[in-house]
């Protein structure tokens, strides 16, 4: 079975220099492309005044001319359903789908044909604007992050709305969190810069590379320790699951774009936690079609005591990407 794996950058893999005013959108844009990578996703409230309202004619104008410039394409915009926006009022299902319409019509806009839908979204909230998304040639794709996987009982109600609608613009998003063989290490070591028990950071680690259920980690250490920041760390086995690989084979046709999580990419072009090798071997061989966007979230377990340099991180993960998808 062929597949056809492209490689994508989230800008928000640089939210720790555009933050800083370090590097502007558009320096965010072209460190992207220098790693070769051909899509551009973002998240719209990070890189857009005023998202998700439609963006000024002129902004339009100037984002084209930058995927024009850097020969990119834009493929994922990364959207929120924030249902608590006035303080003491909980959104209705209706002011939800009105929002989302927002983020539809936002990505179109710029040229997305991809929404990341946040994971906390309801399967009835997103049937109700599957209309509206297919109205716009817009697929929408749930993120699937830890602790869910892709077979766990709230995807699976996701699954029966792709399968109940029959539609072509619902699917998956995975992100490659889940599949955290090894706790990240830069979690670890700035738990333990907090205050953490080093001993117990060892033991957690170990008892989640032996595949041990996390609520067992979690209640040893509590035996432990009475400490809440000991416990933190137990519970980081929790929020960094492992699954294998073949868990995505069932919905592959179902996959419609991946976040490729990174916290820490190593001199020799592998993620410290991550076995991407793996995964990208059975993306390969059943057939995936679509892109892989890195997605760097490891500054902010380093900031406090490191220069972030999330370019240089970025780019190591595009060629680990290069890497595996041509070998």
């Amino acid at each position: 079975m062929s597949s056809n794996i492209k490689r994508a950058v989230s800008l928000y893999s640089y939210q720790e220099e555009y933050f800083l005013r370090k590097m502007s959108l558009e320096e965010c844009i072209a460190a992207a492309a220098a790693t070769g990578a051909t899509g551009i996703e973002i998240v719209g409230e990070q890189s857009v005044l005023g998202c998700p309202k439609t963006p000024s004619e002129a902004f339009i104008e100037q984002w084209f001319g930058w995927m024009d410039k850097y020969k990119v394409t834009p493929v994922a915009h990364d959207m929120f359903l924030d249902y608590n926006k006035k303080k003491g009022h909980y959104w209705t299902d209706e002011e939800a789908v009105e929002s989302f319409k927002k983020d539809i019509r936002f990505a179109r806009s710029l040229g997305f044909k991809i929404i990341r839908v946040i994971v906390n979204t309801t399967p009835q909230i997103i049937e109700k604007v599957l209309p509206f998304a297919e109205e716009n040639d817009i697929k929408l794709g749930i993120e699937v992050h830890a602790p869910w996987n892709i077979n766990s009982a709230w995807m699976e109600r996701h699954w029966e709305v792709m399968e109940r609608t029959g539609t072509k613009h619902f699917g998956f998003i995975p992100d490659m969190g889940g599949f955290t063989r090894r706790l990240p290490r830069v979690q670890i070591e700035r738990m333990i810069r907090n205050g953490a028990d080093p001993e117990i950071a060892k033991y957690v680690c170990e008892q989640h590379e032996k595949g041990v259920m996390a609520e067992y980690t979690i209640y040893e250490v509590s035996k432990m320790s009475n400490r809440r920041i000991d416990m933190v760390v137990a519970e980081m086995s929790r929020h960094n699951t492992f699954v294998n690989p073949l868990s995505l084979v069932p919905h592959m046709d179902k996959i419609i774009h991946i976040h490729g999580k990174c916290l820490e990419m190593l001199e020799d072009y592998t993620e410290y936690s991550i076995p991407y090798k793996e995964v990208i071997n059975v993306l390969k061989k059943y057939g995936y079609n679509g892109y892989i966007a890195t997605e760097y979230e490891g500054n902010r377990h380093i900031q406090d005591v490191y220069e972030v340099d999330s370019v240089e991180q970025v780019r190591r993960h595009q060629e680990m990407l290069k890497n595996y998808i041509n070998s």
